[in-house]
């Protein structure tokens, strides 16, 4: 049986490229399409295919959310990012809410393809360029220990050193032992630094601050 892919695009001569890209897949059957987040989900909601190609930047809300959103309704739904920006912090997003795989635009129709089977034999893809850009920069990364990320992620909520210790359940001393070494680690001097830093480089999402 052809997987069932719905695209979302603001673009409709990017959905038309895919369609044209695709048609002559026997494993493809392409149920819809929509050009904004809002359409997208009502589509999405009534047909129920089985994978989404999905675009990042969309004319209503972000694809970012819309992945959360259509995951939410449809949790067993596999979805790939789409676009043409290969910058880590995209990247991450999708896949902290729910995506399964994030492609380049230049993509070819065979790395579409193998992308779409990979997602649906339940396993993540990311286009090669995407894939040696996050190898590139979790090499070039400190390494950050489970409680130091514990730390961290107090230090970028505003608690104080003695608020961290009472919810950490560990000394003020050990606290602040934590605090220089994530500044020595992140080469930073201040803690607003150490904050933006760790936000920056993804150490600490905002979703965990919620």
């Amino acid at each position: 049986m052809p997987v069932k892919i719905f695209i979302v695009d603001d673009h409709f001569m990017v959905i038309e490229g895919i369609k044209n890209l695709l048609s002559n897949s026997k494993e493809i059957l392409i149920t819809g399409y929509a050009l904004n987040a809002k359409n997208a989900l009502e589509s999405i909601k009534s047909i129920k295919p089985e994978l989404v190609l999905m675009d990042i930047n969309l004319p209503d809300i972000s694809g970012v959310e819309l992945c959360k959103l259509v995951k939410k309704e449809i949790t067993e739904i596999k979805i790939i990012g789409l676009s043409t920006f290969n910058q880590l912090a995209y990247v991450t997003s999708m896949i902290e809410n729910g995506a399964s795989g994030y492609l380049l635009k230049n993509s070819s129709k065979e790395e579409i393809l193998e992308a779409i089977q990979i997602v649906m034999s339940g396993n993540q893809v990311l286009s090669p360029e995407v894939a040696k850009m996050m190898k590139s920069v979790q090499a070039s990364m400190p390494m950050i220990s489970r409680r130091e990320k514990d730390v961290l992620k107090c230090i970028c909520m505003g608690l104080t050193s003695k608020e961290i210790s009472e919810k950490l359940f560990i000394s003020i001393n050990t606290v602040n032992t934590h605090r220089k070494s994530l500044m020595l680690k992140l080469n930073v001097n201040k803690t607003a630094d150490l904050i933006s830093n760790a936000l920056k480089n993804e150490f600490i999402s905002l979703s965990d601050l919620t």
